[in-house]
């Protein structure tokens, strides 16, 4: 059974996962509408990422005999000057939402809840894969920069990606 402390903590968990997908589904938007299509396809599928984790944490609540409440979700930005500052708010938001992770690992234990700890662990490991994605996006673009040849062969190279849902 999950205390009440730790349902509510990840409640709140779910919202900031569902709006990490809302915020990359703006991105995308805003690379479609810039004809990056291969920038749009990488933060789709980053938004398809993310609800996959928010389902994660929603299923977990109701295993532990939970019970889920979904909050009001922000709205996200929906205009931004380039590729590169839509890298650098990428990865700003991953290392808050890596905090966000760290701060429900320290509750857990303090609850000494060892399910929810074993849980974390997955996103922990999620969360340094998403960082360092987001780094070199930022590196990538810092060598290419916002136009030309070299943006158009990085967005092609971005648009490979394609939607794998996480294995447990």
């Amino acid at each position: 059974m999950i205390s009440k402390k730790m349902q509510e903590a990840i409640n709140k968990q779910i919202n900031a996962e569902m709006y990490s997908a809302y915020l990359y589904l703006s991105m995308s938007a805003w690379c479609m509408d810039k004809n990056l299509v291969g920038f749009a396809q990488w933060y789709n599928v980053q938004a398809q990422e993310e609800m996959v984790h928010a389902m994660k944490f929603y299923g977990y609540i109701f295993d532990q005999g939970g019970r889920v409440k979904l909050l009001p979700i922000d709205g996200p930005p929906a205009e931004f000057s380039s590729v590169l500052e839509i890298a650098q708010k990428q990865l700003e938001h991953e290392k808050k939402v890596t905090g966000l992770i760290n701060a429900l690992l320290d509750l857990a234990r303090k609850e000494k809840d060892a399910a929810t700890e074993i849980l974390l662990q997955w996103f922990i490991t999620e969360q340094v894969e998403e960082e360092k994605n987001a780094q070199e996006i930022i590196h990538k673009l810092q060598m290419v920069g916002d136009s030309g040849s070299a943006l158009y062969l990085l967005d092609k190279e971005l648009g490979q990606r394609k939607f794998a849902p996480a294995e447990d």
